[in-house]
């Protein structure tokens, strides 16, 4: 009997000892503007909110909650990927001991790469600041676990980058007259863009991140709300895509200068604007039937203004590429995340988020 208590006892430890792990989902962190804020927006005294109906109108509680979206935004649909649920906002009162551990989402719509950029929407949270946060989110962690297994989080999880965009349609173009447009020919400003981004991007290695995805300029002169502005028959704006023009390739070389320097692939540049032109192009091809007027919105295009509760709505968001006047729908968050997880070279640049994951898991 004890000699079968024993054998029984044994292949009970073995069974327990050989159990695999349950493995936690990837830290995840969000930086930068309108397109990846989940809600920071929503606890700042500034203009740039996404806090009223009919925002949100398509998720599980069919209210708002700081996405610029009818639904989830880009960084959700890249939770569901890494099989977590969407990381908080990190002001968000809800951000628990227990939830920081998984990332933070610092973005904040009207910002961009340089620290003007944005500023008609009063208190926003520059990229300073979002560094900032960063930097107290991480001695936070480590005061919860200690620097090395804090220093272990940072080092393991993705990151998602998006900036550009506004420093264009909030900044350089946003008067014909504004400051930066005085100041610097386009060609040069997009060249301040880059040395700029690529101190932000330094300073995100020197802090612990080690893989992080970014997102170029998207559509800049095919958004509703240019081509409210400066078009009549539906034509993207010709200076707001020149500038796209310029800047995309220039971010690539960026990439490949900055991993070359630091000797790994740390960062990945995902070609957000042709992403957008495809479905933008031919929006039959890919399922949609609208790609030049918002689902929400008022005037030409419903590109005037913000989306409200009195404005224009589409009775099915999945046929529209854009939400509002700037943001894509949650159908076309989907298809932008797929290419980041599938695209080729072109796509991005120099691995999608697919191997990304797979060379990572790997390595652990």
């Amino acid at each position: 009997m004890n000699i079968l208590w024993l054998f029984l006892g044994s292949i009970l430890v073995i069974r327990v000892s050989g159990a695999p792990k349950v493995k936690q989902p990837r830290p995840f962190f969000v930086f930068g503007d309108s397109l990846v804020d989940n809600g920071n927006n929503n606890f700042l005294l500034t203009y740039a909110r996404a806090d009223m109906p009919p925002y949100g109108i398509d998720t599980p509680l069919h209210r708002p909650n700081g996405r610029f979206s009818n639904g989830l935004n880009i960084p959700d649909v890249i939770s569901e990927h890494l099989g977590s649920e969407p990381v908080l906002p990190y002001l968000s009162p809800e951000m628990t001991d227990k939830k920081l551990l998984m990332g933070a989402n610092f973005a904040s719509a009207g910002i961009g790469i340089l620290n003007d950029t944005g500023f008609q929407f009063a208190n926003i949270l520059g990229m300073s600041v979002q560094l900032e946060y960063f930097r107290e989110y991480q001695q936070r962690i480590t005061d919860l676990l200690g620097q090395e297994k804090a220093k272990e989080i940072v080092n393991k999880a993705l990151v998602l980058v998006s900036l550009g965009g506004n420093d264009f349609v909030n900044n350089y173009y946003l008067t014909s007259f504004s400051a930066r447009r005085r100041q610097y020919a386009l060609p040069d400003y997009v060249s301040l863009l880059i040395s700029e981004y690529r101190k932000i991007l330094m300073i995100l290695h020197e802090n612990g991140v080690r893989r992080a995805i970014l997102m170029g300029s998207g559509p800049l002169g095919c958004a509703p709300a240019e081509l409210a502005l400066h078009s009549s028959n539906g034509e993207c704006a010709a200076d707001l895509q020149a500038a796209a023009e310029l800047f995309e390739p220039q971010l690539v070389q960026m990439v490949q200068d900055v991993n070359a320097e630091l000797g790994e692939h740390v960062f990945i540049a995902a070609n957000t604007k042709l992403m957008h032109h495809n479905i933008i192009t031919d929006p039959q091809a890919f399922g949609f039937e609208n790609s030049k007027t918002a689902c929400c919105g008022q005037g030409p295009f419903n590109g005037l203004g913000l989306c409200t509760p009195w404005s224009l709505l589409c009775d099915d968001r999945d046929k529209y590429v854009f939400w509002d006047a700037f943001h894509p729908t949650e159908r076309a968050s989907r298809f932008i995340v797929e290419q980041m997880m599938n695209g080729a070279d072109e796509y991005m640049r120099p691995m999608n988020l697919t191997t990304i994951m797979y060379l990572d898991s790997s390595s652990v």
